[in-house]
């Protein structure tokens, strides 16, 4: 695994569900967090994720972008991220394997940890997935909110399952 920089780019952004903090590299996003009631925490909290300080900027058009997706993602509005540059460098290679898979889940839809599994090859391995979503540095641009138990119970969500549950009916997927 390549360690990303320890000084990163950064900013914050407070959406209807509470304030995100986002960083990035040379490579692309770093991480992102969920929302926190405030943004010193989202910051702090992110700081904390990747192991790694991150410097505000303005005018930075990656985080500018991510920014605005973001805010409108949690207004509940259909946003792409695909198009987002991620920093593939975090993580293990297994959960790169697991990031990109449910990276292209489609909005509305939901995959069961042993669907995403098998999906990469790796069927026996669904709690290993539960992991790699508990580590997702990416949250929604890589949707493990779509991320469900196999009997359709909503599992675990770093952002307690009141925000797994919302964000899932507010993509229609409940």
């Amino acid at each position: 695994m390549v360690e990303v920089p320890r000084r990163l780019k950064g900013t914050t952004v407070v959406t209807p569900m509470g304030c995100v903090a986002l960083a990035r590299s040379a490579e692309g996003l770093v991480g992102v967090t969920l929302p926190k009631p405030n943004c010193e925490m989202a910051a702090y909290r992110l700081m904390e994720e990747i192991g790694a300080e991150f410097d505000p900027v303005e005018g930075d058009e990656l985080l500018e972008a991510v920014a605005d997706l973001l805010r409108r993602f949690y207004e509940g509005e259909e946003v792409d991220f695909s198009g987002i540059e991620l920093d593939w460098r975090v993580g293990t290679p297994f959960f790169r394997d697991v990031w990109r898979f449910v990276r292209k889940v489609p909005r509305g839809r939901t995959v069961t940890y042993g669907e995403v599994a098998a999906a990469i090859g790796r069927p026996r391995a669904a709690r290993a997935v539960g992991m790699a979503m508990s580590r997702n540095p990416w949250p929604p641009i890589v949707p493990c909110h779509r991320v469900v138990g196999s009997d359709g119970g909503l599992g675990g969500f770093g952002g307690g399952l009141e925000m797994k549950k919302k964000m899932l009916e507010m993509e229609g997927a409940l």
